[in-house]
């Protein structure tokens, strides 16, 4: 992570967030990687039931069996659906280091999903820069983060069954996640 310092001082410093705050959201999502040691493929988490949201009549297949696993596996979900529904698929992918849903690609302000997807692929720099935009665009978020209220962050970013996720998938909660990983960069 000390590779990321000053890139994330940067970017934060440019949507006015602390730097701190941000690292310490992105240690929570991903460790700090935004590319897989292995392939070098970008991070990704596939969401089937983003999936099935965006692209409601897609048969099923791989893509729907889907679980929180190691990226080879969430990369032959993400084909599988991607082999349907192109644009599904990445709509409903969290990519890179901050792990942020194809979703959001407007909000980010990019023309579409592939040219988020295009930017994330470019390196950790523009993966920082997203997760920034990200929060900066998001007034709930960025004043819990201001405030280190990880509660908020952690139901903002996760949603409202965080805790009870933790418990599914046997991890820390969420929230105390990322007030340690705050911590541990003060």
């Amino acid at each position: 992570m000390k590779e990321l310092i000053p890139i994330v001082w940067s970017a934060a410093a440019s949507f006015k967030i602390e730097s701190r705050a941000v690292l310490a959201f992105i240690s929570a999502e991903t460790g700090g990687k935004g590319f897989d040691d292995e392939t070098g493929k970008i991070i990704i988490q596939f969401e089937p039931s983003w999936y099935r949201k965006q692209a409601p009549y897609a048969p099923s297949g791989a893509w729907s069996l889907n679980k929180v696993e190691v990226q080879r596996k969430e990369w032959i979900a993400f084909n599988d659906a991607f082999s349907k529904n192109k644009t599904a698929a990445m709509e409903a992918t969290s990519i890179g280091i901050g792990q942020i849903l194809g979703v959001h690609w407007k909000r980010l302000g990019y023309e579409s999903v592939n040219a988020m997807w295009d930017d994330a692929k470019k390196g950790i720099d523009r993966q920082i820069w997203q997760i920034c935009k990200f929060i900066d665009t998001d007034k709930e978020l960025k004043s819990a983060i201001v405030a280190h209220n990880w509660h908020i962050v952690a139901t903002l970013y996760n949603g409202a069954k965080y805790k009870e996720m933790g418990i599914i998938w046997k991890r820390e909660p969420y929230d105390i996640t990322l007030a340690n990983a705050y911590l541990k960069f003060k």
